[in-house]
């Protein structure tokens, strides 16, 4: 899973935006809340003439994001272009699917031949990339700045039929070029002691996956993008929201976004990268009369972070393999009953993963879920998690849990698309606006190709990867 910690019922009616991200340094043993007090949205207009109290700024292009695809667009652009760029967002960066997730930048649950799989693949080898540039400046390098570990994955199975699956991805894997060993179930435990899957079960092995930290991955692009704020071709404005699209009265084409506070001008292009939120704000933006409908949605999502724990040791990170159907609607994970009936597929979903990050955290996910922008804390769900794990680590059986007290908890809201790709691309009939949202649980790991791919669609220029399967053109109602 790919959203900070929030609080778990301080304000479980808070408007649905991104927040606050969780402060590093907070009590080890609570439920982390924000770092900066969260501050709702306030409710979006339609495209309207900008006030004329409200200061104004020029730029190229404007994005409307600041989570990891919005700070990786404006850091490719201020890399690789003269351009300059403004970021606005409705509150900070890790405040929504960003800082919710568990860094994977893994292959191991993609599919070759995939719409993503080119993109998947090209966005992890700028990881790699900026990984060894990191390295080379010294000084804790990409694991100081990034929280960059080469743990390798572990893709695991429980019965002969898991396996068998396993043992057909690796195949289909490597045959793609990706380093890809099926183990057994006693190969697997001379990696994994701790991990127990079974005489009949085993794993994929991916000795090249990666993991990667939110907070500091972001931390490090923020600092890359604010390098280029003296040279006046970078603005980032927090806890700002974006209200309106600025038209010419002229052309009316887009010129820009009026912020709550500020104008926007984007002589060159505005960039809407909100996550899950994309669609009501751009239901804001266009008005009443708009037929494009791109229809991401909340997809929720909780994980279980245990401090400092040492009660497990974990030498790669590992996922079930149910997760890999877990993404779509048809999992072969755990099922709970909804609650509620807010729509046709509230019932949660629970599959287990597991990481051990920098700090020594043990991070424990995952479930997924339909229900709204609803933040709070669903203990259920939790204990679910929990169970689920010890089903894999049966160490954590003998482990009293006390969810009130002992946790972090977080929860975030993934974009989630119906056709499981991102939406990538120029809206139609709009030439400079340009749609980055749906990676669902696979913003980090994307942010970069997606980064380079908007870069080039600004640019006009081909890219690396086919732009094609992301676009808006005829894959939406209102788009042919």
């Amino acid at each position: 899973m790919d959203a900070v910690a929030f609080s778990s019922a301080s304000n479980p009616n808070a408007a649905p935006f991104p927040s606050a991200s969780p402060s590093s340094g907070a009590h080890r043993f609570s439920i982390r809340g924000p770092r900066r007090r969260r501050r709702p949205l306030p409710a979006l207009r339609s495209s309207a003439s900008p006030s004329a109290h409200a200061p104004a700024s020029h730029h190229d292009v404007v994005v409307v994001g600041a989570g990891i695809v919005g700070l990786s667009i404006a850091r490719h652009l201020l890399l690789h272009t003269p351009l300059s760029v403004a970021v606005a967002d409705a509150a900070v960066p890790c405040s929504g699917a960003t800082g919710a997730g568990q860094g994977y930048v893994w292959m191991s649950h993609r599919t070759p031949g995939s719409d993503t799989w080119d993109l998947a693949v090209r966005s992890k080898q700028l990881w790699e990339d900026l990984a060894a540039e990191m390295d080379g400046h010294g000084a804790g390098g990409a694991r100081e700045s990034l929280g960059w570990m080469k743990t390798g994955s572990l893709l695991v199975g429980r019965t002969s039929k898991e396996l068998a699956t396993l043992e057909e991805k690796t195949k289909v894997l490597s045959q793609a070029g990706i380093s890809a060993e099926c183990l057994s179930a006693s190969s697997l435990h001379a990696l994994e002691p701790a991990l127990c899957v079974g005489n009949d079960g085993g794993a994929m092995f991916l000795p090249e996956d990666r993991q990667i930290d939110a907070f500091q991955a972001v931390s490090l692009i923020e600092k890359i993008n604010r390098s280029y704020s003296p040279k006046g071709r970078y603005m980032e404005l927090y806890n700002d929201p974006a209200m309106s699209l600025i038209r010419s009265e002229v052309t009316g084409r887009v010129e820009g976004v009026q912020t709550s506070k500020n104008i926007l001008y984007g002589r060159k292009a505005t960039v809407v990268a909100s996550g899950a939120w994309t669609r009501s704000l751009l239901h804001s933006f266009l008005g009443p009369n708009c037929t494009l409908d791109i229809p991401v949605k909340p997809r929720k999502g909780h994980l279980l972070v245990l401090e400092n724990f040492n009660r497990l040791k974990l030498n790669h990170g590992i996922m079930e393999l149910g997760y890999v159907d877990h993404q779509g609607d048809n999992s072969n994970s755990v099922h709970l009953s909804p609650k509620y009936k807010e729509d046709d597929q509230a019932a949660a979903s629970i599959s287990m993963t597991a990481t051990l990050n920098t700090k020594g955290h043990l991070v424990l996910g995952s479930s997924r879920e339909f229900k709204g922008f609803s933040r709070e804390v669903d203990k259920s769900i939790l204990k679910s998690i929990w169970d689920r794990a010890g089903e894999f680590f049966p160490a954590l059986n003998n482990i009293h849990l006390d969810i009130d007290e002992d946790k972090e908890i977080r929860i975030g809201h993934r974009p989630y698309m119906p056709d499981g790709k991102p939406v990538i691309g120029f809206v139609p009939d709009m030439s400079n606006v340009l749609i980055a949202t749906g990676h669902e649980g696979s913003g980090l790991a994307l942010a970069l190709g997606t980064a380079e791919m908007v870069t080039d669609m600004i640019l006009g220029d081909l890219g690396r990867v086919d732009f094609t399967p992301f676009s808006i053109e005829n894959r939406f109602s209102g788009t042919g």
